[in-house]
């Protein structure tokens, strides 16, 4: 067999074989027969090693498996699903029903370092919330029984009633390799943002510290999640607070590509008919504490005012003349010195505390959007408001064709905003919702993956709607026009590997181990469809979702289909069928760069052979 001959891969890549990689890279003499030797290694970092016995750290009981669950790597797949999706030809937008710890592990290839934002409101840990009780074993085999995809005897799912020996650990344990892979797949100057109350904050800011680095912590948002002030005589102070902690993957890269800013907050108006458009104004006079240059100015009324003002004299002068010092009370007050709107809007506005209900959205508010789209009241328990997830965009400056990940997307807020600003401003933000189908006891929509889903198949029906009434009123904006016709999303369920594991054999039987390498000649499963087939190779050959599958036409004989990423600009043809023939192979006139995937029961040995020789190949 020739040495460019390999096999496609059936798991997901080694994550701390690639630590290693790196590590490797940095300090090849720090490696003896292909191991670290860390004697070597702290003698080259030298004094930046604490060994000390007593030192800070970070840790719970049950962290050592978490990592374990980190590092396995996930033999499972995406099949997608047409038929629950909007335009899935041609969006850019997903919608991944199932675990987050195996989308994230089979996202990693494909999305490595190509996330600008992520967002997540992840379970609270309050006693009565659930948690995902991960099998460093086999984490797919509990997915598998919770979807009743087997035995359910084992639900992923199980309460973590504060009474629990590891109330605060089981949380931790889950949340951990989730970020940890987060952070793989978020941009260089990506950011992150996660939802929590005052239950888990704490440990929430230690474990992203340690993930993320605590140099990139970048603020602490306190949202007022209810609007009216709660009364409960048995509580001193009432919570009406929740948390959202930000860290971005890289500072000074972030801050590099332009930070984002909230709306504009004040009052804008144009009474003097001003050609420069609206306009606001603040003091000329200095506020207490500050200082300003002293001399004497003259109002329309005639009144001499002696005070510290902003600007000197001439700087003075110069904005009387371009009409930007206006006088209150008809002249008689103090100047004050005009800015206009789109000024302001071009320097942005930062964002503080998330305050103010209006401009950010509460509960209430959330409640009231799943209630106009879905004409049913609390169909999913606190939902967050899309004005929330807005501002959280904007200060992230997430732009045209950039990626927004949510990972706990519920009933899909996350989705619902972008599609939302997509159609205020016209760029194509893309959304990743990952959702694992939690049962609702609800017969319309009986788990939490299908509220999400239909809530954006109805955020885009009702955009779509509002596109179609423009175009008739001729009121249709560039903006507005750009976005609607991006309208639409793709859904991909997780599900078993289409390519059978090697199970071994318990006992010394002869027959029994021919009998388990008889099952492995073709190591398709039973009833496999080719499509699902293909999109399993493409994802674990580092295929994006958005890539595209066609048949190769003009080849007799044999079903080709092409494999295209075009963001990536990469490609791939792969063959399905039982055999293959020379004269398919010739027809294809594969290059040398060219990557060809086929069964290996498909080639003798002579054609495999030629085949390795001409072109990239790898067999199933």
């Amino acid at each position: 067999m020739s040495s460019r001959r390999q096999k496609v891969a059936t798991g997901t890549p080694d994550i701390a074989a690639g630590q290693v990689a790196l590590l490797h890279a940095q300090f090849p003499h720090c490696f003896t027969e292909g191991k670290v030797d860390f004697d070597k290694l702290r003698a080259a970092l030298g004094d930046n090693v604490d060994s000390r016995p007593e030192r800070y750290s970070f840790s719970w009981a049950g962290k050592s498996d978490a990592i374990r669950v980190l590092q396995m790597p996930t033999r499972s797949t995406l099949v997608p699903c047409p038929d629950e999706s909007v335009n899935f030809d041609t969006t850019g937008n997903l919608f991944i029903e199932g675990d987050n710890l195996e989308v994230l592990k089979l996202l990693g290839k494909s999305y490595f370092g190509n996330v600008k934002m992520i967002y997540i409101d992840p379970p609270y840990n309050t006693g009565n919330d659930f948690v995902y009780k991960d099998n460093y074993a086999d984490p797919l085999d509990t997915y598998l029984k919770l979807t009743g995809q087997k035995d359910s005897d084992g639900n992923l799912l199980t309460s973590n009633p504060e009474t629990g020996g590891r109330y605060h650990s089981a949380w931790l344990s889950m949340m951990y390799p989730r970020l940890f892979l987060a952070r793989q797949l978020l941009r260089e100057d990506g950011v992150i943002f996660i939802s929590i109350d005052d239950h888990e904050v704490h440990n929430l800011r230690l474990i992203l510290d340690e993930v993320f680095g605590g140099d990139n912590f970048e603020g602490h948002i306190h949202w007022r999640r209810r609007h009216n002030q709660p009364n409960d005589k048995t509580k001193m102070i009432a919570l009406v607070a929740e948390h959202i902690l930000a860290y971005s993957k890289n500072k000074d890269l972030y801050k590099q590509s332009g930070v984002g800013k909230v709306d504009l907050t004040g009052s804008f108006a144009n009474p003097d008919n001003d050609p420069r458009g609206d306009w606001a104004s603040k003091p000329w006079k200095v506020g207490s504490g500050q200082s300003g240059t002293r001399y004497k100015i003259t109002s329309p009324t005639g009144r001499v005012l002696e005070e510290e003002w902003m600007g000197d004299r001439q700087t003075f002068d110069a904005l009387v003349k371009d009409n930007r010092i206006v006088w209150p009370k008809k002249g008689d007050g103090l100047p004050r010195k005009k800015y206009f709107r789109h000024e302001r809007a071009q320097e942005g506005q930062c964002a503080t505390n998330w305050w103010p209900h209006d401009e950010f959205g509460n509960n209430q508010e959330a409640n009231h959007e799943m209630t106009s789209l879905f004409g049913a009241k609390n169909l999913f328990d606190n939902p967050k408001p899309t004005k929330l997830i807005r501002g959280l965009i904007q200060i992230s400056n997430v732009r045209k064709d950039e990626i927004i990940l949510d990972f706990f997307a519920g009933s899909c807020t996350t989705a619902h905003a972008v599609l939302g600003l997509n159609k205020e401003d016209g760029d194509n933000r893309r959304f990743i919702c990952v959702q694992l189908p939690e049962p609702m006891g609800n017969k319309e929509f009986p788990t939490i993956a299908e509220i999400g889903k239909e809530r954006i198949r109805r955020v885009i029906r009702k955009l779509g709607r509002q596109k179609d009434q423009g175009m008739q009123n001729e009121l249709l904006s560039a903006a507005s026009a750009t976005s609607a016709d991006s309208l639409g999303f793709k859904v991909f369920k997780l599900a078993q590997s289409n390519l059978r594991p090697w199970t071994g054999v318990e006992t010394n039987d002869p027959e029994a181990y021919a009998k388990q390498m008889e099952l492995h000649i073709d190591p398709l499963v039973d009833k496999w469809q080719a499509i699902d087939v293909i999109w399993e190779v493409a994802i674990k050959e580092g295929y994006g979702l958005n890539a595209t599958i066609t048949e190769v036409k003009g080849v007799k004989g044999a079903k080709v289909y092409l494999v295209t990423d075009e963001e990536k600009g990469q490609s791939f043809r792969i063959c399905l069928d039982a055999t293959l023939s020379a004269g398919v192979v010739k027809a294809l006139e594969l290059k040398k760069d060219d990557l060809f995937i086929c069964r290996d029961i498909a080639l003798d040995d002579e054609l495999a052979a030629n085949m390795a020789l001409q072109c990239r190949l790898k067999t199933i």
